[in-house]
Parts: structure tokens; C-alpha cells; sequence
């Protein structure tokens, strides 16, 4: 009786205790998947790479940071989602126009253009067949965002603005965007016109590759004189506060870029900043008006604070290029993983950081030198075999017998001399 009631007390111990344990186990779950939850909700994809630095979420619905020397993505919120681009599309319009045709050229106003005037978008107010420069239009279109200038470099440039949309089309897939579609130059609404953050930050990244685009792009004014139609000059003012040092936005470093807003893309801003030799391309999509450019330097501020430049290469005297990696600041040389790629001239390594390649590095092949030498011997012992096996040994034969009699007769010599 008394081993029925030990054994019912123990038992029910034992499921209390399995219950309580259940529950724990339970709990702690909930809590991991509402943290799960809670990351998928907010998009930002590299905070789940291991070893990367945590980054805070931006209300934009879409961001990326892209290191320019290495291709690394530093932070991912959404950055492949489709959205409208609005005047960021300029970037594109500029960039080609670049690309196709000389700052002296002569653009002359046609309907195309001044239709622009009339669009309800921003314009400088152009007028029928009135003449600027191509470099007047570029700071037109940077610093004034004129849709009237960007039909009509487009009519230039392409033969017509359909033309110049399909060149910008082959150039974003050109530059590995996968998400893109223009449909006019000028950024202007249209439902079928769409970009992601990843793509635009690949157009800026080729974008400010280009000297003449940096220099456009990062001026805070510039003046149009008189046309030939205009009575008086036209200043344009930059008015991208990350370049205003008088602004609470100013960035030290940018390079200027791009920022739009519509109704339906929201506040878009494309931008880029340089500091202590690592270049940063920033793009955040459908945000605030009041929001987008601090969140801008929100997002560069993780980046140049977080990620810094390292040399694995430094002590590798078979590294023939490379061996600079981006990765977050703390690491050290054993944080990467290496992968090498071995072809007959030299090996090409790639440097890995959680499985993200964040640099690569020519290296000197050892074994091409090794069958080399291994070659170099072999053919020299051919050599050596071959001209054994073609020379015959008589006039060896002939040469000693000639020794052999010379000492024997200096050998009688001495004979008789002795018995003198």
C-alpha cells in the first residue's frame, strides 16, 4: 500500500515537473518566433548574417547600403522590392546622356521638351527652340530636377524619348539590374515604371564612377546665362541638404546625388558619401518627406562606423594583387574564410565572412613553378641519356692506352737511373 503511494506521489511529481519544463520550453519558443516575426517584419536581411553588426530599422519601406570597392551589401531592408523610383529615375537620364554625347554639344528646345513646362513637374521654364549646352542641361536636370530638360536631352541623345528609354533599359540590365523597368526619363508617375533599392544603388555605383557626373551631381548651384532666346541668367540651387554644410542634414563627404518625391513613390533618395578611402552608396525608397534624408545618414552612420577595410594580404609574399577585405571592424584575419580558384597562371582567391564574399586577391601559383622545375630536370636528364647513348667509347680506349704507355716508359726511365 505505502509502494502505491510512493510511486503516485512520485509519478505525479514527475508530470508537474514535465509540465513545468513543457511550459518553459513552450515560452521560451513563442519568444524566439515572435523575434523571428518580428525581424521578417522588418526586412533587414543582413542582420541575420552571424558576426554582422546590428543595424536599426528605418520606417522607409525599403534600404540598402552598398560598399562601392567590393560590391558588399551592408544592410538590406527590402532591397529587391519593387517600387516607383520618382526623380531618382534622373540619375539614369544623366548618367547616359554622359555616356552619349559631349557637355558642348548644342541641345536646341523642341515640343518635346517644352512640353515639359506644361506637365505639371518642375521645369526651368524653357521655351521653343531655345539653345543650352548639354553641360547646362545636366546641371538643369541634377540640381533643378527640369523634366523639360530631360525629354529633351532624351530626344537629343536617343533620336526620340522612346529610343532614349529603351538605351536606359539595356543599361540598367547592363549594370545587373534585375528589378527595373523605365518608362520615361524624367521620373514623372507612371504605373508600370518601377526600380528596387538594389538596382538604383547599381545605377549611382556607375554613375559616380564617372568624373564629370560627380562634378554635376555634388555642385551646390550653377548658372545658365542668357539664351539665345532668355533675357537673363537662370541660377539653379542644389537642394539635397546632405551637401549644404548650413543644413542639420549635411553629411561630410557626400557626393551628392538624387531625391524625389510623388505621391504614389513617396520620398526616394539615392546618395552616395567618401570617407577614409571606403566609398558608401545609400538608397532609401517610399519614405517621409521629413524622415528620408536623416534616415539616409542613419544608414551611412552604420556603415563607416561599423565596417572598416583590412589588409589579410599584408604578409603574403605570394599575393600578386588584393587581398583587401571589407568586413565589420573587429575581425581579424581569422574571421574569413578562404576559397581558392586554381588556373595554369596564378590562383584567384575570394576572402568569405559568414559565406558573404567581401574580397578577392590574385596569388602566385606554386604549382606551376614546382612542374617547372620537375619539367626542367626531366628534359635536362633526357639530355644527358641522348648524348650518352650517341657518343661511342673508342677515343676514350685510345686516350688511356696513350697514358698507360707514358707511364710505364717514365717508369723505366727511372729504373735505369736508379741502377746508375
Amino acid at each position: 500500500m505505502k509502494t502505491n503511494r510512493l510511486r503516485a506521489v512520485l509519478a505525479g511529481f514527475g508530470l508537474s515537473a514535465m509540465l513545468l519544463f513543457s511550459e518553459n520550453c513552450f515560452a521560451e519558443e513563442g519568444k524566439d518566433t515572435a523575434a523571428e516575426a518580428a525581424q521578417t517584419e522588418a526586412g533587414i536581411v543582413t542582420n541575420s548574417i552571424p558576426g554582422w553588426p546590428q543595424a536599426a530599422d528605418i520606417t522607409a519601406t525599403a534600404g540598402v547600403v552598398l560598399e562601392d570597392s567590393h560590391d558588399v551589401i551592408l544592410y538590406n531592408k527590402n532591397m529587391d522590392a519593387p517600387l516607383y523610383p520618382a526623380s531618382a529615375v534622373k540619375i539614369m537620364t544623366t548618367l547616359l546622356a554622359l555616356e552619349n554625347s559631349s557637355l558642348e554639344d548644342s541641345v536646341t528646345m523642341t515640343a518635346t521638351g517644352v512640353s515639359g513646362v506644361t506637365d505639371g513637374g518642375v521645369s526651368i521654364s524653357s521655351q521653343l527652340d531655345e539653345v543650352f549646352t548639354m553641360e547646362q542641361c545636366l546641371y538643369a536636370i541634377m540640381l533643378a530636377s527640369a523634366n523639360d530638360i530631360a525629354l529633351q536631352v532624351a530626344e537629343h541623345v536617343g533620336g526620340s524619348v522612346d529610343a532614349f528609354v529603351s538605351m536606359m533599359n539595356d543599361r540598367a540590365a547592363e549594370l545587373g539590374c534585375t528589378n527595373t523597368v523605365f518608362t520615361n526619363p524624367t521620373g514623372l508617375p507612371d504605373e508600370n515604371q518601377h526600380t528596387t533599392a538594389h538596382d538604383l544603388a547599381l545605377i549611382m555605383q556607375a554613375a559616380i564612377a564617372n568624373t564629370s557626373f560627380r562634378t554635376i551631381s555634388s555642385a551646390m548651384s550653377y548658372t545658365i546665362p542668357a539664351t539665345n532666346v532668355s533675357g537673363g541668367e537662370r541660377i539653379l540651387s542644389n537642394n539635397l541638404g546632405l551637401l549644404n554644410q548650413a543644413s542639420p542634414t549635411y553629411y561630410t563627404g557626400c557626393l551628392g546625388g538624387k531625391e524625389g518625391s510623388t505621391t504614389a513613390s513617396g520620398t526616394t533618395l539615392v546618395t552616395a558619401a567618401e570617407r577614409d578611402d571606403m566609398t558608401l552608396i545609400c538608397v532609401v525608397l517610399q519614405g517621409r518627406p521629413e524622415d528620408t534624408e536623416n534616415q539616409a545618414i542613419q544608414l551611412m552612420d552604420y556603415g563607416f562606423d561599423n565596417f572598416s577595410l583590412l589588409d589579410l594580404g599584408r604578409n603574403d609574399f605570394d599575393l600578386i594583387s588584393g587581398g583587401i577585405v571589407l568586413a565589420p571592424s573587429q575581425s581579424t584575419a581569422d574571421s574569413f574564410s578562404i576559397e581558392d580558384v586554381q588556373t595554369s597562371e596564378e590562383i584567384h582567391r575570394t576572402y568569405y565572412f559568414s559565406d558573404i564574399p567581401v574580397g578577392t586577391a590574385l596569388v602566385a601559383n606554386p604549382v606551376k613553378e614546382d612542374e617547372s622545375l620537375t619539367v626542367s630536370g626531366e628534359e635536362n636528364m633526357a639530355a644527358a641519356q641522348a648524348y650518352s647513348t650517341n657518343k661511342t667509347w673508342i677515343p676514350y680506349a685510345v686516350i688511356g692506352g696513350i697514358g698507360l704507355l707514358f707511364i710505364l716508359l717514365l717508369f723505366r726511365k727511372m729504373i735505369k737511373i736508379i741502377r746508375a
